[in-house]
């Protein structure tokens, strides 16, 4: 819950049940945006539709502005917010899995569970093997330590890292956005593919 939980003190009961509602709300948005077909999903991989990108990417920018427009109006303070904290192999390894995961079952985490909740049995399976795999992964956890503790960064920030100030940060982010959104428009007319887009 960001920095809204420390400010206002709220209780861990209330904290869960904002939570609660963010994730209905989350999922009603996923689901209406096409993200419970699996076939649009995995039409970033092929080309043939990007909406996954363009939806990401605007969601990403619209964030990161928020977040420095508050921060320099210090309507937000910046210090409490927890970035999550960077193991270099865990980033690399977790990405490939999750990478070949998404183009094979056609599902990200969160999005297997918005089409699951609605009754897709492709996406209830691949849910399934996502649960078999983080309990195999925590029952194996000590023959993994080593690997997933190497190289820890901390919470670290691409800004901090690059020694850029957020704001030129989020200028290249949005910079970075254009030029996929002009890529993901040309794909889009080499890769289109109707009999399928139409069906989505």
């Amino acid at each position: 819950m960001g920095p809204i939980v420390p400010i206002f003190e709220i209780s861990t009961e209330l904290n869960f049940l904002i939570a609660f509602i963010i994730g209905i709300g989350f999922g009603f948005a996923l689901e209406q945006a096409g993200f419970s077909s699996s076939r649009k999903l995995a039409g970033m991989f092929y080309g043939y539709d990007t909406t996954v990108l363009k939806v990401f990417f605007t969601a990403a920018i619209v964030a990161m502005i928020g977040l420095v427009f508050f921060n320099y109006f210090e309507l937000i303070d910046m210090s409490i917010i927890y970035v999550n904290e960077y193991f270099v192999n865990s980033a690399i390894i977790g990405g490939v899995i999750m990478g070949v995961g998404f183009i094979v079952g056609g599902f990200c985490p969160g999005t297997s569970v918005c089409a699951a909740a609605i009754g897709k049995i492709d996406a209830m399976a691949y849910l399934g093997g996502s649960l078999i795999g983080i309990f195999a992964f925590g029952e194996t956890y000590p023959l993994w330590k080593d690997i997933y503790m190497k190289n820890y960064l901390g919470g670290v920030k691409l800004s901090t890292t690059l020694g850029i100030s957020d704001g030129l940060m989020v200028f290249g982010v949005i910079a970075m956005a254009v030029m996929m959104f002009w890529i993901g428009e040309w794909a889009e007319k080499k890769f289109r593919r109707p009999d399928i887009t139409n069906e989505l």
